[in-house]
Formats: structure tokens, sequence, C-alpha cells
């Protein structure tokens, strides 16, 4: 007998072991297949048809889940059955039922001068310097917020050229995927101020190697870190318009604008492929047509 349950942990393993998958990935991947089970109560996996299937993603839709959610957990539950089917030969009844389509939003991306008033406005003694340093890096990096809170000191290097130092950082992105990124001026000088003059104060622990720490010495959590950026939202009046993934949208909105090629965002976004990079290209693309629609005298 197949339990539910039982099958849905031993999916869950194979996702952590087999395929590297992400805490952020599994936990998301937990909450939908649990809520299967929870629909499914007492059913045997070979039990399980299409029609079982479809009235689960109904009642998802009568529970007034987004489009985005239930699409996500039509995914999982799709993945869930192939590795059931691969694994003890039961049919997929799943294998019949379309993912919803969801219109691609175009994320949002803060002008250059929205980004420099977030920065300026952490201030410049106390754990501002921290703040700046850390929302300086997003900006310069492009990395994830959960990306950034897993840095080690270790990650961040001094490159010797040969005029002056340039620094990069080791980010390790979804599946452990590590990619060196280089690192601006703005965000270096934040950096070392930061390194020098706070985290030796806030330091508890000698053997600590996280890059941002916390008042209380450990290492600085993802729900930390998007709560200082919301907080320099709200002092520089941008509050509701801005997360630590909009600096991600800005970074690379910014680079193409101004002419980078896309294989290179792709490639400092850690992007697996270039399709979601280019989703990106469509911000510049509209901005090219409002440019053109305001000043050719035969645009209208």
């Amino acid at each position: 007998m197949l339990l539910v349950n039982e099958k849905i942990t031993q999916y869950l393993n194979h996702l952590l072991v087999e395929r590297g998958a992400s805490t952020n990935t599994l936990k998301a991947y937990e909450r939908d297949l649990r809520r299967y089970e929870s629909f499914l109560a007492e059913i045997n996996c070979s039990e399980i048809t299409p029609e079982v299937i479809s009235e689960h993603v109904s009642q998802l839709r009568k529970s007034q889940l987004s489009e985005s959610s239930i699409a996500r957990a039509v995914v999982a539950l799709r993945n869930f059955h192939q590795f059931l089917a691969k694994e003890n030969g039961l049919p997929d009844p799943t294998s019949d039922i379309d993912v919803p389509k969801i219109p691609k939003r175009l994320p949002k991306a803060l002008s250059v001068n929205e980004v420099t008033e977030l920065i300026n406005s952490c201030g410049t003694e106390g754990v501002g310097i921290r703040d700046r340093a850390m929302i300086e890096l997003l900006y310069a990096s492009g990395a994830r917020v959960s990306e950034l809170t897993k840095l080690d000191i270790d990650d961040v290097a001094e490159i010797s050229l040969t005029e002056k130092n340039a620094m990069t950082i080791k980010v390790r992105g979804k599946g452990g995927k590590e990619r060196f990124i280089p690192v601006g001026s703005y965000a270096q000088q934040a950096l070392s101020q930061y390194l020098v003059r706070i985290r030796p104060t806030l330091l508890s622990n000698p053997r600590e190697r996280a890059l941002f720490l916390n008042t209380h010495g450990g290492r600085l959590t993802r729900q930390s870190a998007w709560n200082i950026v919301a907080e320099a939202a709200e002092r520089s009046g941008l509050s509701g318009k801005v997360s630590p993934h909009s600096l991600r949208h800005s970074f690379a909105t910014h680079l193409l604008d101004g002419g980078a090629d896309v294989r290179v965002v792709q490639e400092l976004l850690g992007h697996a492929s270039v399709t979601t990079t280019q989703i990106y290209t469509l911000i510049t693309i509209d901005k090219l047509r409002e440019s053109y629609a305001t000043a050719h005298p035969r645009s209208r």
C-alpha cells in the first residue's frame, strides 16, 4: 500500500539529496504537497485519478489563491506524480492537466535617483553603515537576498589590477551553483566601512564567518535583510515600492539600459536560461518606445 504522506516525504528527500533543491523550493513544494495530502485524506496513491487532480485544482481556485500560486501547486503535483510513475510504476494522473498560464508581469525597476535615496536613507553611523553596505551590495551585484545573507567573509575577494584593486563576491545560487560577480567602487567603499568600523563591534564569536551580522553577532537572516530594505524605503518615501528583489530588477534593467549584453546580464543574475533575462529587455524597449513617441515629430 502506497501511502501519500510517506511518498511525499520520500519525494521531498529526493529533491533535497538528489536534486539539491534550495530551502525555499523545498518549503514551497512541502506546503503545496501537504495541502494536497489533506485534500486526499485516506486515498491510496494508486487510487488517484485525473478527476481527483481536477477536483483538487478546482478547490484551490475556490480558496482564492492567486493564479501564480495555483500554477506552482500544479507543477508540484505533476513533478510528484512523475516521480511516483518512475519509482513505483504508477500511471501519471496529471499527464493531461495543463499548468495555468500566467501573464508575464514586467518587474518594477527603481530609477537611479530612487536607488540613491534608498541608500542615503541608511545614514553613516552605527548599524546604518551595515544597512548601507547591504543595500549597496544588493544593487551592485543583483544578488538575491537569500544569496546575500549566505555570504561569508571568505566570499569577498580583492583582485590586484595594474592601477587599483577590484572586488568580487562569490555567490551561491539556486542548486548550489556558484558565480563570481564584480563589485563597483560605491559598494566597495560601503562594504569596507562596514568591515572596518561596524562588523568588529557586532562580532561576538570570533569563529563567525557570516559577512553580514545582526545585533546579536549572528548571521543576518533573510527576513531581517528584507526588513532593513523596507525600513529604508519607508524613510526615503518609497514605501510599498521597494523590496530586495526590486534592487535585483533595477540592477538588470540599468545594466541593459547602459548597453550591457543580455548574455552577460544572464551570467551575473545566475539565470539558467537567457529567456528569463530577456524579460528585462522588454522594459528597455518600452522606454525606447516612450522616448520615440515623445521626441519624434511624426510618431503620432
